[in-house]
């Protein structure tokens, strides 16, 4: 990416609901010219999607859950993605939000689900349902819980990933990349 296309998508990750004019006045460009790159960052997938981040304890969860998944070596990609295709609609219609579902590496697990619950009740209930139907794809499944009505020094935010990306565009120019 160009640092104008960096600064751009930084200036989307702090607000994206500047107009082009707010924008182009952030980046240093002209307006026609921001929405050009603007345009193209969502055409070429650099920006997948404009929301809102809420206060998720405002709106009934209280409690964030990161559930650690060591699955089974036996089972491929393709295994995985089709369970995951296969459940997604029962799970959409449970109470509880899934943020996100990934496979990586680390602390000895390799997949993650990114979870939010109304209360323990509802995590319980969702722990019991990986348990239930991913029996046969994993062996073994920790979770760590995050309290979302405690007051907290940093809340959720993609500002903090702005200011990086600004920053590293700096650090490029000062040794002269």
């Amino acid at each position: 990416m160009k640092p104008i296309e960096r600064k751009m998508l930084a200036e989307l990750l702090k607000n994206s609901r500047r107009s082009d004019r707010e924008l182009a006045k952030a980046i240093g460009a002209s307006q026609p010219t921001a929405t050009r790159i603007r345009s193209k960052l969502e055409k070429e997938n650099y920006v997948k999607e404009y929301t809102a981040i809420p206060h998720f304890s405002k709106i009934g969860y209280t409690i964030l859950a990161l559930t650690f998944m060591k699955l089974d070596p036996k089972v491929t990609l393709e295994e995985f993605e089709k369970f995951r295709e296969r459940h997604q609609p029962q799970i959409s219609k449970r109470n509880y939000g899934i943020v996100l579902a990934k496979r990586g590496m680390g602390i000895g697990f390799d997949a993650v689900v990114i979870s939010l619950h109304e209360n323990y009740t509802s995590y319980d209930e969702f722990r019991h349902y990986l348990q239930r139907n991913m029996s046969e794809y994993m062996n073994n499944m920790d979770t760590f819980l995050c309290n979302l009505e405690e007051k907290s020094n940093l809340e959720f935010t993609f500002s903090l990933l702005a200011n990086q990306i600004l920053s590293s565009i700096e650090t490029k120019k000062e040794n002269g990349q």
